[in-house]
């Protein structure tokens, strides 16, 4: 189960900021999770969510206990995206869940106090309803727009980034369509935590891509 030290050490991440890295199979260059996930490990990323939509359950639940081992040996915050019973049952440090899936507050009676819980939000209002559910921190986008994910919302832009900034406490992470082109405009406005999913996936050389993107920050 979920710790509450690994609770306070994954919140600490994401307001300390930096990169937040999530797992696209379809565009790593035939490399599978696991060894993508490797190589960010090597790079000395704190946050990974593990994001695989097309998979079948057995095949999430072994890709997910693999690298919840490899996350755990780098004390490294480990996420599932939307498959609450595998985060349990693989130990997760915490769940993300978006706006049409299982509500909040009911994944946090189910998942306790100890497991980091995100929740997708692209307006102000979702962000408002992020804190009156429980929601431990959200995401922010897509800024820019994406094709990493299906049915995926229009941007929202940096409109609403800057209102997160302004009006909400919780830790968040920026994400969606953004680059090492667009990165700075990012940061500017204020994101500390940042996603760049093909970016760094589809990268020939993930750890300098990396080590790239952090001399932007």
């Amino acid at each position: 189960m979920a710790s509450r030290e690994s609770y306070e050490r994954g919140i600490y991440n994401l307001r300390e900021g930096g990169i937040y890295c999530i797992t696209d199979e379809d565009s790593s260059r035939g490399r599978s999770n696991i060894e993508v996930v490797e190589e960010m490990l090597a790079s000395g990323i704190r946050i990974i969510q593990y994001r695989a939509k097309d998979k079948t359950a057995r095949e999430k639940y072994s890709q997910c206990l693999a690298i919840r081992n490899l996350t755990k040996a780098a004390d490294c915050t480990f996420i599932v995206d939307d498959d609450v019973e595998i985060a349990m049952m693989v130990e997760a440090d915490g769940i993300h869940v978006g706006q049409t899936d299982l509500p909040v507050d009911d994944v946090r009676r189910y998942v306790g106090a100890d497991m980091i819980l995100g929740l997708s939000t692209h307006e102000p209002s979702q962000a408002l309803d992020a804190i009156a559910v429980g929601a431990d921190y959200i995401g922010v986008g897509p800024i820019f727009p994406t094709k990493t994910k299906k049915n995926v919302c229009d941007p929202v832009g940096l409109t609403y980034l800057d209102y997160v900034v302004k009006n909400i406490d919780l830790p968040f992470v920026a994400i969606g369509g953004i680059k090492a082109h667009n990165l700075t405009s990012v940061i500017e406005h204020g994101a500390k935590t940042i996603s760049l999913v093909t970016e760094i996936t589809a990268a020939e050389d993930i750890p300098l891509t990396i080590k790239n993107l952090y001399k932007m920050f």
